[in-house]
């Protein structure tokens, strides 16, 4: 493969993740929130309950900065914290009230980033299948490196 083509395919993935997030930004900023902030809200939203090794799991982030996360959503009284009778070492993470409220808002079709998801969902079916056949090929090689490295 010629150089020229191997980097336009490595900047195209950086140039979507970028896109992405800026679109998770703009979301976020309408909520007042940062753009993590508003992923842990719904990863929340979708997994009630969840302990925090799990979200640092989900949100590919480390169990202190989650923590962080929590802390300061926490502080808005958007989550809340329990401890589970069975195991009072472990911590769930819950959204209150007012979560529920802003995820809503969320949800209520005001999302930049679920608008343009919506667009892309109009490609042909063959293309989204193709693109995420060739996606889960990039994917596994770049995750054979990573095991042979460990």
């Amino acid at each position: 493969m010629n150089g020229s083509l191997n980097n336009e395919l490595i900047r195209s993935y950086a140039r979507i993740n970028k896109a992405y997030n800026h679109l998770v930004q703009l979301d976020a900023k309408k909520l007042d929130l940062t753009a993590v902030q508003l992923k842990t809200l719904y990863r929340i939203y979708f997994q009630p309950n969840i302990g925090i090794g799990e979200l640092a799991t989900k949100l590919s982030l480390t169990k202190s900065t989650v923590s962080g996360i929590i802390d300061r959503l926490s502080q808005r009284q958007l989550i809340e914290r329990t401890i589970p009778e069975e195991n009072r070492r472990s911590v769930n993470i819950q959204l209150t009230e007012e979560g529920q409220q802003v995820i809503q808002q969320y949800f209520a079709g005001t999302s930049i980033l679920a608008n343009k998801v919506r667009e892309v969902m109009q490609l042909p079916e063959e293309e989204i299948n193709k693109i995420l056949e060739l996606n889960g090929k990039i994917l596994a090689i770049l995750m054979e490196t990573e095991e042979e490295q460990q």
